[in-house]
């Protein structure tokens, strides 16, 4: 990385009076890289002794999710504080159609804050939200069934489609031509939801190593624990099957009962066994699980004051983790003892 980074900056870099800063947005994807990726990174200005670099991280997470096992150097930390709800109407203010008056805009933006406020305090995502049901907000007055001062009216029109889409708040953005689409299919099939729900999983901004915490999940509530030796041991030895073992079988089958919970340490177990890398205990890991967590495609049972360690429970459908593991090229049927 050095070599190319040398070879990339001109001479004149070089000189003593020059300072070159790097700016890394959304730095915390740095995380799911290579262990020593971060920590080079932290060292560029004493690893290129001729070149006066500053490595500048932008992130929304604490600098404790980022504190690698060795060779971490601590930066200097600069806290911007979250945007308040005033300021955040007066930002999305500012991307007002000229056609519509600042009150009538004003009075949408706090309808839209009064529904997503507390769910996500980002900008980005606060500026789709408002921008992707405007539209539908403005069609009463199209149709001159209301007025910019009936907005009663309006919020009741809207009201529906802004709860039906918080659940793509933690969702990769989508268009609005992408929206609507999804809408439809919601509305054409309401009894079956398995591919609005395989559309959206396409949306998932999830990191790669949070991807296979995820199938684990979903394995470790699926599958009884008495067969983890036989689906993730290598030399297990093989297994025959009695006609009772069939016939339990048939009588609980866990996609039927549903999903069970599991401690922290099945989890991890079933994890390190199905990924390829070689992943380093961190804390990053544990952070990633609080994360699924938050997301609500983790369950956490019990509060967090238990003498034992906690249980979690697994979330989602099947067609959701097939879609995910699809995305890590990883046969999750295979290792679902339903299936096997």
């Amino acid at each position: 990385m050095l070599a190319v980074l040398s070879s990339t900056l001109p001479e004149s870099c070089t000189r003593p009076y020059l300072i070159i800063l790097v700016v890394l947005e959304q730095s915390e994807r740095l995380r799911d890289s290579d262990a020593n990726i971060l920590p080079v990174l932290c060292r560029l200005q004493e690893l290129t002794q001729d070149i006066n670099i500053i490595v500048i991280f932008l992130s929304s997470l604490p600098i404790e999710k980022f504190r690698a096992a060795t060779g971490f150097m601590e930066p200097v930390v600069i806290n911007f504080p979250q945007y308040t709800k005033d300021e955040l109407v007066d930002i999305l203010l500012k991307q007002r159609p000229s056609s519509h008056s600042v009150e009538f805009y004003k009075n949408y933006i706090k309808l839209v804050l009064s529904v997503f406020y507390l769910a996500t305090k980002g900008l980005p995502e606060l500026k789709h939200q408002v921008q992707l049901h405007f539209k539908a907000y403005c069609e009463p007055l199209e149709k001159g069934e209301a007025d910019e001062h009936d907005i009663r009216l309006l919020w009741r029109n809207i009201e529906p489609q802004l709860k039906k889409s918080m659940s793509s708040v933690y969702l990769r953005e989508v268009s609005s031509a992408q929206y609507e689409r999804m809408q439809q299919l919601t509305e054409t099939a309401p009894t079956d939801q398995s591919h609005f729900k395989s559309a959206l999983t396409n949306k998932m901004e999830l990191p790669y190593y949070t991807k296979f915490l995820l199938i684990a999940a979903y394995l470790a509530s699926y599958n009884p624990a008495r067969t983890d030796r036989r689906f993730f041991m290598k030399h297990h030895g093989k297994q025959r099957k009695t006609q009772a073992m069939i016939k339990a079988k048939e009588r609980s089958s866990s996609q039927l009962v549903g999903p069970k919970p599991f401690p922290l340490d099945r989890l991890l177990a079933i994890f390190y066994s199905i990924i390829d890398d070689k992943v380093t205990p961190t804390a990053n890991i544990f952070s990633q699980i609080s994360t699924l967590v938050t997301l609500r495609l983790v369950t956490q049972i019990g509060g967090n004051d238990q003498l034992d360690s906690p249980k979690y429970k697994c979330a989602v459908t099947l067609d959701f983790i097939r879609n995910v593991a699809r995305m890590v090229s990883f046969d999750v049927v295979r290792y679902l003892y339903d299936y096997a």
